[in-house]
């Protein structure tokens, strides 16, 4: 007879390699569950950055609207352009009075040129022109230039300009007594 032999009997498997019936394992759930949960704080993380954006708005640091122009004995006759570049404004002097004309095509907003060999304003956009008074004459542009606020300084008797305060032809506004300085 013989002896019976006794069979090697495996260790059960650990639980983490527990095959669920739809074939999806622990350490499956667990690496998705884990994923998942890093996307969140990242969405989370991304949607409270943009929040806190908002509080630290961007700043357009443009030059003051009033500024003063100097004496107006330095102003020869014609348009001055010293202060197109800064505040985009001309000074024109005629034989009674001195104004600001803003240097802003009133079609597309660019900035015209002043043609001095021309006597006129020139927008290099689309080619609208104007008499150095502001009045339009060719071009598609719909109205004269805009003229900008302009006194003497009572302290000092300099220009002051303030580029905020407009005035338009169109509304006979050219006429106000703050849309030019009499010159005497």
């Amino acid at each position: 007879m013989s002896t019976p032999q006794k069979r090697a009997v495996s260790p059960p498997a650990p639980p983490s390699s527990e095959v669920l019936p739809d074939g999806v394992t622990r350490r499956s759930t667990l690496k998705w569950m884990t994923l998942a949960w890093v996307g969140f704080a990242a969405a989370t993380g991304a949607g409270l950055t943009a929040s806190l954006r908002f509080l630290f708005p961007n700043v357009l640091f443009e030059p003051p609207t009033r500024f003063k122009g100097g004496d107006p004995g330095t102003y020869a006759f014609g348009v001055d352009e010293r202060w197109k570049a800064k505040y985009r404004v001309w000074i024109v002097r005629n034989t009674d009075s001195m104004y600001a004309l803003v240097a802003r095509c009133t079609h597309l907003g660019c900035t015209p040129n002043w043609l001095q060999a021309q006597n006129k304003f020139k927008c290099p956009c689309h080619g609208s022109g104007y008499y150095m008074s502001g009045v339009n004459f060719e071009g598609p542009t719909p109205r004269p230039l805009e003229r900008a606020e302009i006194a003497l300084s009572p302290d000092d008797g300099q220009l002051v300009v303030d580029t905020a305060v407009r005035f338009l032809y169109e509304r006979g506004q050219w006429s106000d007594p703050k849309a030019f300085v009499k010159m005497t």
